[in-house]
This record gives structure tokens, sequence and C-alpha cells, in this order.
């Protein structure tokens, strides 16, 4: 399988450089950061949450957790929590489960950015597949999809 069809429209619609990643199958950011000598910093996890009654894409440095205190905070709202497999199923037809790309206005998601990913030059995230990766500028990622950029990380070291 090759990178998300809908992705791929859009970015080369777009006419935005990038570099597709290929590389053996892996289901975990961690390990395709690893694989593809990337730093951690810049490969970008996609954690789907829910809020509320809505579906919000939450990307991330692939290394570092994401904080729930913090996100319900973000939404002014105590009900945030993690999106189930089952629910997300049907939100990317196109792609494989868990390799969701961090295009979420292109499925009818809200986009949130954490901040740290905002500070690269690049941003690597997987592209659909659990074998493809995608390279690109994060400026140009940022003006694609327009994501809210806000702090809702909390590093490895962080307990709790």
């Amino acid at each position: 399988m090759s990178i998300s069809r809908t992705l791929n429209e859009y970015l080369d619609h777009e006419r935005v450089h990038y570099d597709v990643l290929p590389h053996p199958e892996a289901f975990r950011a961690l390990a395709i950061a690893q694989t593809l000598h990337t730093p951690e910093k810049q490969m970008a996890k996609v954690v789907i949450v829910k809020v509320d009654e809505r579906f919000v894409m939450t990307v991330l440095p692939a290394s570092w957790n994401l904080d729930l205190h913090r996100l319900r905070t973000v939404f002014a709202t105590n009900q945030v929590r993690l999106a189930t497999e089952n629910e997300i199923t049907g939100l990317f037809p196109d792609c494989e489960l868990g390799a969701m790309p961090p295009f979420g206005n292109l499925y009818g998601l809200p986009v949130y950015v954490d901040q740290s990913l905002a500070e690269d030059e690049e941003i690597v995230f997987q592209a659909g597949t659990h074998s493809d990766a995608i390279r690109m500028r994060y400026w140009d990622f940022a003006a694609l999809v327009f994501p809210v950029v806000t702090e809702f990380h909390r590093s490895p070291s962080a307990v709790g």
C-alpha cells in the first residue's frame, strides 16, 4: 500500500514539496523515527481524543505523552478522553488503523499541534500506512492544515 490517496492528492494539488520515506512495517512512531534516523522530536504521532461529543486530532512528538489534564484546560471541559480503536475505525477510510497522517482537515477533524513541533524546521509523520512516512517543512504543513498550536504534552520523564 502506498500513502493515503486523500493525502497524496491534496499535497500534489497544493504543490508542496514532500518526501515519501518507505520503511519496514512499524506500528509505533518511536520505532519509525529510529528506523528512519529521524530525531524523535521531529517525528509526529497522532492521537485522537474525544472532546465532549466530537473527535479532535492531536499531534505531538513521538517520544512524548498526551497530557489529558492540559487538554481539559485547553478545551475548557472535563469531557476529554482518548478515543477507542472502534471509534476511530471509520474516521480515516483510506488509512490503516493507527497510521493516520496529521491532516485532520482532510477528514473533517480539527487539528491541535503541540507547540514543540512548531519549533522544528521539518516534520515527519505516518502517511496512512505502517510502512510509509512523509517528511516535509513544518511551515508547509501548517499552511495546509491551519492547526491550533498549544501545549498539551507531557515529557516521557514526567511522572503522573
